[in-house]
């Protein structure tokens, strides 16, 4: 017995014992497996891109031989070959000669030049690189080519123009005195449909000063081979909502063919703080245009909409719109173009919209009234301003204390007001939009504004320095001092004669200019419901 129950208990230990030493091994075998696989497959993954079986991931974003650059930015250096052998290595590694995004080397600011359609916008302005460079890139990235930049006062200065000049697919015109001279003897300001606003102040003279100089982007956008011409401010965005990408060049793309012009309803922005320093990048909300919202909402709300201001927008509320570039066009004001020899066939777009950043700093209002040299009384304000917004502000800016206009502007631009704010959400007037702040907020971050500033030359030729020099410390938007050809009585009968020479057969060339409107108030609606 006793030998058995020992027979009994080896037998009850030694099973124990072998199943341990097959648990060591398999974890043996399978921590060399883990091992090994992870190495296996990145020795197949360096020999695959050693031979150039992989694609670099960045490439699928852009379309092909586009080289995954943005619109506008093709190569146009000047530098050849053998200068740019004799440049510094180190500046080369420290500066190319196109800026480029600091996560993708060699990644520069052009799609192909040849893409379809191309686009241009034309734009007046006095406004420094803060403002003229984000704006311009945004629209580099939606799809903008060309721009052709009509510049005075700031934006005329050595030291913005240069930084303008150098970048590829912009051009700068300057307003010199032959350029006055020479639209002294255009056709538009020797036709009668813009004679209504010539010999005034301020805004009207702005008005005639656009429409000159979209005159001669159309003739520039022609020999540029553009097709779509668009002019815009620089404090306002296309917002090309509605393609099935967002990029205007996408847009237009699917325009017929038969369209001759697209109007983009105005969305105007509706800030939230008093103390706005970068509109583009702070400010999220806007007022939907009369055109996208239905029409009950927008007279059923409209009262809570316009708080107390002349109108549902503070300034224009008609939109602008893009040309399709062609024979006989013309600008017919600043919102709208025209055709000599016909009416042009025109669409209004339900979803996209231009983003018009009106007033969204507190400064807006000083500025606006260092413009001009109008008296701050209603009756004279009438001759410098065409919308009522902007005479009341205005008054307000000339006469009162700097506590007193920033109360004003609380009341009459700040949504302050959280509950009529979340009402006015909710029933659609008032909307959301953060793709513009969150592509500026990209180039930004990525160094592209740096980059085109330091990459500029540090110095004008000195026939462009010399132009940027006068206009710089002489250009000012007051009374006509800007544009001489305007006072009464030059040229009158140089103009009679014109007039005479130029009739056009075309009925519909005699249209008159489309001003800034604002949207239909109250009083529209009962008449409209009256008619009915």
């Amino acid at each position: 017995m006793p030998s058995h129950h020992h027979l009994h208990a080896s037998l009850r230990g030694n099973p124990p014992s072998h199943s341990s030493t097959s648990a060591q091994s398999f974890t043996s075998k399978l921590l060399l497996l883990l091992t090994l696989l992870p190495l296996t497959l990145a020795a197949f993954a360096f020999v695959l891109q050693w031979r150039g079986g992989l694609e670099d991931p960045s490439n699928r974003w852009s379309p092909p031989g586009s080289d995954r650059v943005f619109p506008g930015m093709e190569s146009t250096s000047s530098i050849s070959p053998e200068s740019h052998r004799a440049s510094s290595d180190c500046l080369s590694l420290g500066r190319s000669a196109s800026p480029s995004f600091p996560y993708f080397r060699d990644w520069k600011f052009d799609y192909q030049s040849n893409m379809k359609p191309k686009i241009c916008i034309t734009t007046s302005t006095s406004a420094g690189l803060d403002q003229i460079l984000p704006w311009m890139f945004y629209h580099k990235v939606i799809g903008v080519t060309t721009f052709f930049l009509f510049v005075e006062g700031k934006a005329a200065t050595p030291d913005v123009s240069r930084v303008l000049e150098s970048i590829p697919g912009v051009k700068v015109i300057y307003r010199t005195k032959e350029l006055e001279e020479q639209q002294a003897r255009s056709r538009i300001w020797n036709e009668t449909w813009l004679s209504s606003f010539f010999y005034k102040p301020c805004n009207y003279e702005l008005f005639v000063k656009q429409s000159l100089n979209m005159e001669m982007a159309i003739v520039m956008a022609r020999e540029a081979s553009v097709d779509w011409i668009i002019h815009l401010d620089t404090d306002e965005l296309m917002h090309p909502a509605g393609a099935r990408e967002y990029s205007l060049r996408q847009l237009l793309l699917d325009i017929p063919e038969k369209v001759d012009m697209v109007v983009f309803p105005n969305y105007e922005s509706s800030v939230e703080r008093d103390d706005i320093k970068d509109p583009f990048g702070e400010v999220s909300m806007f007022k939907k245009n009369y055109d996208h919202l239905p029409k009950d909402t927008y007279f059923g709300m409209y009262k809570e909409s316009t708080r107390g201001n002349p109108n549902y927008f503070l300034t224009y509320g008609n939109g602008k719109a893009a040309a399709r570039v062609q024979d006989h066009l013309r600008p017919n004001g600043a919102h709208r173009w025209h055709n000599y020899m016909k009416t042009p066939n025109e669409i209004k777009l339900e979803e996209a919209a231009i983003l018009h950043y009106t007033y969204a700093k507190f400064s807006d209002l000083t500025s606006r009234r260092d413009r001009c040299g109008c008296k701050p009384t209603k009756e004279d304000v009438k001759r410098c301003f065409m919308l009522e917004f902007d005479r009341s502000a205005f008054i307000i800016a000339s006469t009162a204390t700097q506590d007193e206009m920033m109360n004003w502007y609380r009341d009459h631009v700040v949504w302050g007001d959280k509950d009529v704010k979340l009402k006015l959400l909710r029933k659609g007037i008032l909307t959301r939009i953060y793709a513009p702040m969150a592509i500026i907020q990209g180039l930004r971050e990525s160094g592209v504004f740096s980059s085109i500033i330091t990459s500029a030359p540090l110095t004008l030729s000195k026939d462009k320095f010399l132009t940027s020099i006068s206009n710089g410390t002489s250009s000012r938007a007051v009374a006509s001092e800007s544009l001489p050809s305007r006072k009464t009585g030059r040229r009158k009968g140089h103009q009679a004669t014109a007039r005479r020479t130029l009739q056009i057969k075309a009925g519909a060339s005699n249209a008159v200019a489309v001003p800034p409107l604002s949207p239909p108030g109250v009083d529209d609606h009962i008449l409209h419901v009256v008619a009915l």
